[in-house]
């Protein structure tokens, strides 16, 4: 496998990148994953990335086919068009129904529907442009899907052994991943609580092999921290606002504990979020600043021409287009609210507040991924600060109503959230590109395209999905009630809408904002809490996010972390023969070695759970879920369900290990002596100096 470090293809070549069939199957795979994902993400509330999946896909495609002379970027392209209609789904899905909830709409708009997502994505898009150079060469951020979407490119590419790994990963991430999601054999969640000297205590995990080499990949520095944004909100924070508020009744332990945080914690981790995102962009601005000026200058200070594989779109342009995509916000958003003083606010505030999410999201998805970047959480801090400046605005200078204040209030943060959900996906994208050797500006043309071909597609998508089943219980019912008064009319059974819950949140929270019952003192908690992080010297974005996101997401990410670690240090003692004092050169260049063939592995093991991912939305929206084919299929219990997971960890552990230099001491000593080592250097770290 060819080092990470340098690009796969070198500067100094230009293979083909942009070509005729590259847009034509990129548009194809693009409306698919666009339609795919808006379903499965308006059934059951989750979306899947696409990069992966696109990207085998792809190769299928040009190799199958037979076309003559397929360079890697070609595929890279490919998959950069079909991810971008994936990214927009998630931000228009999470928005724009809401529009449903509140009544505010009784059928999907679809003028409305594709400028929100035109401008969102096109405006995300833009400002990650203008971060590339910082998160992905300066701060050089982990971006696990960018790296295993290159390390199945690269796979594909040249065949061998990395060929071999991939299609076997590939083979064990599916099979699990049809188990587990399609057919139902195992929970994809265990989780339980129990009263302990006078408080509860919770415990559970996600049983996911893509989080788990999603952590694998990010290492356990990063996914320990994650874990500790968790263990500060479900073990701390909530027991302790139960004790003090008491719990919910009529309901188990595990239920309370979920009742608590969706409703009182989670806010808690918004209010981290965005403080944790406006220290990034301070602790940063010299590197923005110094981005931005190598990004608009046209070569190095010298007047040496950038190499090919530094060559963004212009940044005058993007700037420009930055510029016309605020006017054409503005001019939307006075035609949508009515108000020009609202829609100039509003244009303003999207101008800052796209640049600031951008930058959230694009670290988000360099630490966490694309697929758990939470866009919901984004969102709501979206429409906190929205709805401050339309409450301002709106009502206390204009006197608008409270109708036309929520509508105003969405209208303009679904722009926003758009561009947020866009801003992770691009950057995953580019870092694909960056360690494959890319010309950054035309992956750039790439990703407008499926932006294009997203915002086109979402629309009618939607206006579908509605009239067959209803989008959201709560639309379902108002349509009904409408159709109370026609003659003949065919009511539709609410029990099957789609659940759309981030669209219900959203709409309740719009409700709750201008009703009087906007949770601010959990935010503000949150925003300390991050103010004390800072003050630590410690991450505060990845310990925000773990503080948003359910424990359970985080236990699979730091497993993956501390594999990694192990491996790490096991292949270290190997070659040095002790742990006692700083690794050599050899060792560490061994250890790169070792894990690298191990986030080979763990990148087969998320695209075959994307790819199922795919698959069983494809057979909900053309038949049914897998797990009705057949009567006689039952769930495991929690602990079975354990077992099963466990099995296929332990089939990672010894892929990941395969590659661990020869040694005469067996893997248990290596594992205990790694453990003897972490207690010496924990016990040195708290003991008081002399």
């Amino acid at each position: 496998m060819s080092s990470a470090a340098e690009p796969y293809i070198a500067a100094s070549e230009n293979p083909k990148e942009l070509t005729i069939r590259v847009f034509v199957i990129g548009i194809i795979l693009g409306a698919l994953m666009t339609a795919a994902n808006a379903y499965l993400g308006l059934k059951v509330g989750m979306t899947v990335s696409a990069s992966i999946p696109a990207a085998v896909m792809s190769m299928l495609i040009l190799r199958i086919g037979k076309f003559e002379d397929v360079s890697i970027l070609e595929n890279n392209a490919v998959q950069t068009m079909a991810s971008a209609g994936e990214s927009l789904a998630a931000g228009v899905i999470f928005t724009v129904p809401a529009l449903l909830v509140m009544g505010v709409w009784t059928e999907i708009q679809l003028v409305e529907t594709f400028i929100i997502a035109l401008l969102g994505g096109v405006l995300g898009t833009m400002f990650t442009i203008a971060l590339r150079r910082v998160f992905i060469v300066e701060e050089a951020l982990p971006y696990p899907e960018g790296v295993a979407c290159r390390e199945v490119l690269v796979a594909g590419e040249e065949g061998g052994s990395g060929l071999i790994a991939i299609v076997y990963a590939l083979i064990i991430g599916a099979l699990y991943g049809w188990f587990v999601k399609g057919f139902h054999i195992t929970k994809e969640l265990v989780q339980g609580a129990t009263s302990f000297f006078g408080t509860r205590l919770y415990a559970g995990s996600e049983l996911s092999l893509a989080l788990l080499s999603v952590g694998y990949i990010v290492g356990l520095r990063i996914a320990s921290f994650i874990f500790l944004g968790g263990v500060l909100g479900f073990m701390v924070l909530v027991p302790l606002y139960g004790m003090i508020n008491g719990w919910p009744a009529g309901v188990d332990m595990t239920t309370s504990f979920m009742i608590i945080w969706n409703e009182q914690i989670r806010y808690v981790g918004v209010g981290a979020m965005v403080v944790g995102g406006v220290w990034t962009l301070i602790s940063m601005r010299d590197t923005i600043k110094t981005g931005f000026k190598k990004a608009l200058s046209v070569g190095d200070e010298d007047g040496t021409p950038p190499l090919r594989t530094e060559m963004d779109l212009p940044m005058d342009k993007v700037l420009l287009t930055c510029g016309i995509i605020t006017v054409l916000t503005f001019c939307f958003y006075w035609w949508a609210t009515g108000s020009l003083w609202l829609a100039l606010v509003g244009a303003l505030f999207l101008a800052v507040a796209a640049f600031f999410f951008s930058t959230v999201a694009g670290y988000i998805a360099g630490v966490l991924g694309s697929s758990n970047s939470p866009v919901s959480g984004m969102t709501i801090a979206t429409l906190m600060f929205t709805a401050g400046i339309v409450w301002v605005v709106g009502d206390l200078l204009l006197g608008m109503s409270t109708a036309s204040l929520m509508t105003a209030t969405l209208i303009i943060a679904a722009v926003v959230a758009v561009n947020a959900a866009i801003a992770g996906d691009v950057m995953q994208d580019l870092k694909t590109g960056h360690m494959l050797g890319a010309t950054p500006w035309k992956q750039q043309i790439a990703e407008i395209v499926g932006v294009l071909v997203g915002a086109i597609t979402i629309g009618p998508i939607l206006m579908l999905l509605h009239k067959a089943f209803q989008i959201t219980q709560t639309a379902c019912v108002a349509t009904n009630e409408r159709m109370r008064f026609t003659a003949d009319a065919e009511y539709y059974d609410c029990e099957d809408a789609l659940l759309a819950p981030q669209a219900e949140l959203i709409g309740a929270i719009i409700n709750g904002f201008f009703g009087g019952s906007f949770n601010l003192p959990m935010v503000l908690i949150g925003a300390a809490i991050a103010c004390i992080i800072i003050w630590k010297k410690m991450p505060v974005m990845a310990v925000a996010i773990g503080i948003y996101l359910p424990i359970y997401l985080s236990v699979p990410i730091v497993i993956g972390g501390l594999l990694h670690f192990f491996v790490t240090r096991i292949t270290h003692q190997r070659i040095d023969g002790d742990l006692s004092g700083e690794p050599s050169t050899e060792a560490k260049a061994e250890a790169k070695s070792v894990t690298d063939k191990g986030i080979l592995i763990g990148a087969g093991f998320i695209a075959g759970e994307s790819l199922m991912g795919v698959a069983i939305a494809f057979f909900i929206v053309t038949w049914k879920h897998p797990k009705d084919w057949f009567e006689v299929i039952g769930t495991l219990g929690q602990g079975l369900s354990i077992v099963f997971y466990l099995a296929f960890v332990a089939v990672f552990a010894f892929l990941a290990t395969r590659s661990l230099p020869n040694s005469d001491r067996t893997i248990v000593a290596d594992i205990l002596s790694v453990l003897v080592d972490v207690g010496r250097r924990f016990t040195t770290a708290i003991m008081p100096p002399k």
